[in-house]
């Protein structure tokens, strides 16, 4: 079974750039489709991106389109999430995911799961 691990939260200002890594271990990382989501206080885990299991195809939540970008090292058995131009509202913990298969923005689909990162933007 993969593990994953986040890194790369912290506290930003609005309009700056946080970039958050997922490293994956005990599991074939090109094996999984894998996937960002975001928990807010006092809100339900949300889907911002996905990308396919080589990383040619991607998806993204509307709201994070244009200012997010998901990447991955298959190399390095590592995701990534670019975020520039945060917000407040981008205050939250972020996950990492993985999913054997399934369409891309649907957290069903994802059953191994990283403990988080939280990142908070200061307006």
């Amino acid at each position: 079974q993969v593990q994953l691990v986040e890194s790369g939260g912290g506290l930003v200002q609005a309009g700056g750039s946080l970039r958050l890594s997922c490293l994956a271990s005990r599991g074939t990382f090109n094996n999984y489709m894998m996937g960002w989501f975001r928990q807010a206080p006092g809100k339900e885990r949300e889907f911002i991106a996905a990308c396919s299991r080589a990383g040619y195809t991607t998806q993204y939540a509307d709201l994070v389109k244009g200012r997010f970008t998901i990447s991955r090292v298959n190399a390095k058995n590592t995701v990534y999430l670019q975020m520039n131009s945060l917000k407040p509202e981008d205050t939250a913990i972020y996950y990492c995911a993985a999913a054997s298969s399934g369409p891309l923005p649907y957290e069903k689909n994802y059953g191994y799961w990283g403990q988080g990162t939280q990142v908070t933007v200061s307006s």
